[in-house]
């Protein structure tokens, strides 16, 4: 049998999971697991959401649209967009990751762009899909690399993954304003920051006017549904809409249906919103004690913040994967996260600090101040 090889690899993080708890198993001790990459500080309560669901509706027991349904794409739009879009523009997606594959499956550019630390299916998506990547190191960069950009895409992530480094928004807007104006593709891919804002949040309305840039979100990170595997895309440009539907179509027949009403009550009732901003204060609440016990410490890597703030699930830790191990903490060395800075990432270790804070604290009390 000939196979067509991609030439990528399955994620070493799914790997390091299963070698961790092979640990915990033969060593009698259970490892804390920070390598993961979900908020994990408490499941969000369905308990009450999912008695509001009717199972036996035409809508869950059959297709569902291939643009996904068009209540939820309105409630989206309302959500995300303050109803100042169009449910046209909008496609659910199976997650982020199947969203970021149709995203860079559809765009034709000669070259991708990926920070010089970026999220290791980035890079994997590219590869299956052949296309070419370029990195850079900072905002700072993207300017001075304009007139070479013209023809390419930008994938920008903020809060990111693997540093959780978040900029200030103004900074941000001018840089993807930036780039739009330049004739510069931006894949603004952001699924961590509705875990910090609201539907008072009007980032992404100020994005709308900017005709290339796509959205790509996901309900795994912001309300706590990384299960159930549902996201979106929304893009301004009708061509690229066109040729969206069609790729969706045949890759997915539309996405799961519980999922979409799921999402859908999450958003729009009352007992939902409840529950969504329960698991986000208790989810902030203690991100935010962790960076600061990290940084009391003297384990936050502060030289990976210059000019932004560790307010993401990620952090990094100026200790290795291998030194974090023999404290029973599971983590990923940064340099699985860059192809040009490995030798110097790995001294650093990527952790989820998206954990209960007396769980994170008592693992790391056992490691010397620094």
């Amino acid at each position: 049998m000939k196979i067509n090889k991609s030439g990528a690899k399955l994620s070493a993080i799914v790997s390091i999971g299963e070698k961790l708890r092979q640990l915990s198993k033969d060593t009698g001790k259970q490892h804390l697991l920070l390598n993961r990459g979900v908020p994990s500080v408490v499941n969000i309560d369905l308990s009450e959401v999912v008695k509001l669901i009717e199972f036996n509706s035409a809508e869950l027991q059959t297709y569902p649209p291939a643009q996904g349904r068009l209540d939820l794409r309105q409630a989206i739009n309302d959500e995300f967009f303050g109803g100042k879009s169009d449910a046209a523009k909008i496609f659910l997606t199976g997650g982020g990751m199947s969203a970021l594959d149709l995203v860079f499956q559809t765009v034709e550019v000669e070259k991708i762009m990926l920070p010089v630390y970026y999220w290791g299916a980035y890079f994997h998506i590219t590869t299956i899909r052949q296309k070419q990547v370029g990195e850079y190191n900072s905002f700072d960069d993207l300017a001075d690399m304009l007139p070479s950009l013209k023809n390419s895409a930008v994938v920008i992530g903020d809060p990111g993954n693997p540093l959780g480094e978040k900029y200030d928004d103004e900074k941000l807007f001018e840089v993807i304003k930036m780039l739009n104006d330049n004739g510069t593709i931006v894949f603004f891919d952001s699924p961590y920051r509705r875990i910090f804002f609201d539907n008072t949040d009007t980032f992404y309305q100020r994005l709308l006017p900017l005709s290339n840039v796509i959205v790509i979100e996901s309900f795994s990170k912001s309300v706590g549904l990384s299960g159930q595997r549902i996201g979106f895309v929304h893009c301004n440009n009708t061509e690229f809409n066109d040729e969206l539907a069609v790729r969706l179509m045949y890759a997915t027949n539309g996405i799961n249906a519980f999922s979409q009403a799921l999402v859908l009550k999450l958003i729009t009732t009352e007992v939902g919103r409840k529950a969504v901003a329960q698991f986000k204060a208790i989810t902030i609440a203690d991100v935010k004690k962790n960076v600061e016990y990290l940084r009391s410490k003297g384990f936050l890597a502060e030289e990976f913040y210059n000019g932004s703030t560790p307010v993401g699930i990620f952090a990094i830790v100026n200790m290795s994967e291998q030194e974090l191990l023999k404290y029973y903490i599971g983590s990923v060395s940064l340099s699985f996260f860059t192809k040009s800075k490995k030798e110097y990432a790995s001294k650093y270790a990527r952790i989820c600090i998206s954990v209960p804070h007396a769980e994170l604290v008592s693992y790391f009390d056992a490691i010397p101040a620094r």
